[in-house]
């Protein structure tokens, strides 16, 4: 079991953060087996913005803020897409490579790629 990691999770009045008996109840972050937000760190959209807003300046600058623009050209924009084409020929590929600059198309490189 984990605790999301919202910074306002336990803020939130809803039944299951409720806890204690009656009389002596308190909210609580909630916990869980799994959470679907935020690769499974976040009960809620709620608590990754929360989170986000509290801790994503100092996130970006510690894993690296972006200074200037990133540019994709012909050489770095291969990427792989399930070819249709197989709907028609079971013989060809599941999937290829393409560049989104020039459309250009290439077998993929690791030909298990999305199976």
């Amino acid at each position: 079991m984990k605790y999301c990691q919202g910074t306002r999770c336990h803020t939130y009045d809803t039944k299951d953060r409720k806890k204690g008996s009656k009389g002596n109840k308190t909210n609580q972050t909630r916990k869980r087996s799994s959470f679907y937000y935020g690769n499974g760190n976040f009960c809620s959209l709620n608590c990754q913005t929360d989170w986000f807003d509290t801790h994503g300046d100092n996130a970006i600058n510690h894993f690296g803020r972006v200074e200037q623009p990133i540019i994709l050209v012909e050489a770095n924009a291969w990427q792989v897409r399930f070819n249709r084409a197989c709907w028609d020929d079971d013989t060809l590929p599941r999937y290829h490579e393409e560049n989104t600059i020039t459309r250009a198309t290439r077998p993929c490189q690791q030909p298990d790629v999305g199976e």
